[in-house]
């Protein structure tokens, strides 16, 4: 199993560093084709007088602002492809809303993996439906945390399961860095006890299959004690130092998630490292 389509979305400058740089360490191991994406409104009005009617002189200020954004990214894109001496192509995308994530779903749907940065909650300004694109696209997202990313290599990882379709689908999705890895830990929280397994069992059956794929498997159940299940496995991402979170997204309704919290919107908001997600 493999990564051959990789998508990488970069909504500024500072994404050419290590949110690039992760999708060229993966492009590299894999002997992928990149991709990399970028969008910006087809059309951005501003108003320059008091009546708010669109001065042409502001208008043609902003679409030119607009091409060398385009044009910077563009170039940096494909300057760092060409050192790597990887398969490569650029998509520049115009929309009608300038949403890097919305803009994606076409590519994303056709990709392997996506690669894109957690959204930085202190940068508007460059704002991307995220939690769409891991519900629409149909294809595993690869979050780069914005601080603490330093190693490329994947060497440890934790799967957050619960059981679920989603987690289930994650786990399948990240088989490529989960047989590369040295150890993979199969983490549950506060598993429930049923008619198909006990609380001392929880997670067995997915390590067994991780096994058969030549995977290097722990278990560990946790006991929240009121603690919020986030809090649980971001701390056992940091005990365990491991370089990926592997888990499923919205296992709960997306509904329920924002009314009530959710591991899904707290991960996306405060993550340490690398967090596959799937749905």
């Amino acid at each position: 199993m493999s990564y051959k389509t990789i998508l990488v979305i970069l909504r500024n400058l500072e994404d050419c560093e290590h949110v690039l740089d992760t999708a060229l360490h993966l492009t590299n191991r894999f002997e992928s084709h990149l991709i990399g994406l970028h969008a910006e409104p087809a059309v951005k009005v501003s108003f320059a007088a008091p009546i708010e009617i669109p001065d042409a002189s502001v208008f043609e200020v902003d679409q030119g602002e607009i091409d060398e954004r385009m044009d910077a990214l563009g170039s940096a894109f494909k300057d760092k492809c060409e050192r790597e001496g990887v398969s490569w192509e650029w998509r520049p995308i115009r929309s009608l809303s300038g949403d890097n994530g919305l803009s994606a779903l076409s590519s994303a749907r056709c990709a392997d993996i996506v690669v894109v940065r957690q959204h930085e909650e202190e940068k508007e300004e460059d704002f991307a439906d995220l939690e769409a694109l891991v519900l629409e696209s149909g294809r595993p997202v690869l979050f780069v945390p914005y601080v603490g990313r330093k190693s490329l290599a994947i060497d440890q990882a934790v799967v957050a399961w619960n059981g679920s379709r989603e987690s289930a689908r994650a786990v399948y999705d990240a088989m490529p860095l989960l047989t590369t890895a040295q150890s993979v830990e199969i983490l549950t929280v506060d598993p429930e006890e049923n008619a198909e397994q006990s609380k001392t069992m929880a997670g067995a059956e997915i390590a067994a299959a991780l096994t058969r794929h030549g995977v290097s498997v722990t278990m560990k159940t946790e006991i929240s004690g009121g603690l919020p299940a986030a809090a649980i496995i971001q701390n056992r991402l940091a005990d365990t130092g491991s370089d990926l979170l592997v888990m499923g997204a919205y296992s709960k309704s997306r509904l329920r998630e924002y009314l009530f919290g959710g591991v899904t919107r707290a991960m996306l908001k405060s993550m340490p490292n690398l967090t596959l997600m799937s749905r």
